[in-house]
Order: C-alpha cells, then structure tokens, then sequence
C-alpha cells in the first residue's frame, strides 16, 4: 500500500517535470521553431483553436518563422493572436503567408527570459511539493485508519521526501540547462 502511493507520487513528479521541460521549450533561445508557437490560441468561429490546427509552422531561416494559414480568412486572427502572446514577436502578412521575423535577443531581453524561466522552474518545485504533501496525507490517513504503524509513516514519509529531493534536483538540472542556453550569446 505504501509502495503504490510512492509510486503513484514518482510518476506525477515525473509528469511535472515533463510538463516543466515543454513549458521551457517554448521559450525562445534566438533561433527559430515552430515549438515556439505551440501555446497560441486563435478565435475561430468563437472557440479558442490551437494555432497548429489552424495553420502549418515553418522554419523559413534561422530567424524567421513561415506560418501558411488553411482557411486564408483567418489570417488577420492569426496575426492578432501572435501579437497578443506575451513573446515579443511582431508578424508580417505577405498574402498567403504570414512571416514572424525573431529579433535577435538583447542582453535584458535575455534577463527577463531567466526570470521567466526561473519562475516556471519554481512552479514545477511547488507542483512536485504539493505531490509529497498529498503522499503525507495519504499514509497520515493510513495511519489514522490503523493500516500501518506509526513507524511505517515515518519511513514512508522520509521515503517520499528523498523522491521529493530527487525531483526538485531534475528541475534544478532543467533550470540550469535553459539558463545556459538563453544566456549563450
């Protein structure tokens, strides 16, 4: 019983940190991805879609992304919603295809990207965090339910807490991966 909360605990601690490395990947390092596009949202017909839905993302050169829209009368929508994330990008309309020219990163631009990469990383620490505490209440309900002893608790709970530390170091080493590369000039 004990071994099957741990291990429900080791994979949502896993989960948080995949669902941390997609939110970093979506941050940009100076060159161009269609990854980079992945979280924008665009009214269509009054539903929030998937920009990847919408259209096909290209990589036209290192710095500037291709974005060919299906339904070409959505293209003013598409441009808004770009302009709209919080990624700095200003889109351009050539007609059929819609250019995102990436600005090269400026040294502050490159701080406030550390600052956002560092907050996300503290919120994968919180998530993996709050994960341990419901492990804790669940062998504190055991406990309580007198299915284990109190000493089983307490090996699991410092059981739980070395996962706990192993995760938080797996954000740490994702965080410091992302800072050297947003940081490389």
């Amino acid at each position: 019983m004990i071994n099957d909360i741990i291990a429900d605990a080791q994979v949502r601690m896993d989960k948080s940190v995949d669902a941390l490395k997609t939110q970093l990947s979506k941050v940009r390092t100076g060159r161009a991805h269609p990854g980079l596009l992945d979280g924008i949202q665009v009214s269509y017909y009054g539903a929030d879609t998937p920009l990847r839905q919408l259209a096909n993302v290209s990589i036209e050169d290192s710095r500037t992304l291709a974005i060919t829209v299906f339904d070409k009368s959505l293209t003013p929508a598409v441009e808004k919603a770009i302009m709209a994330s919080n990624l700095g990008l200003n889109p351009m309309s050539t007609g059929t295809v819609i250019r995102v020219p990436l600005p090269a990163l400026t040294e502050e631009r490159r701080r406030d990207l550390v600052k956002l990469v560092r907050g996300e990383a503290e919120a994968g620490r919180v998530a993996i965090r709050n994960i341990r505490r419901d492990a804790n209440s669940d062998f504190k309900s055991l406990l309580k339910d007198k299915e284990i002893s109190e000493d089983d608790e307490r090996r699991a709970a410092d059981e739980i807490q070395k996962v706990t530390d192993l995760f938080v170091k797996k954000v740490d080493e994702v965080l410091a991966e992302k800072e050297k590369e947003l940081m490389e000039v």
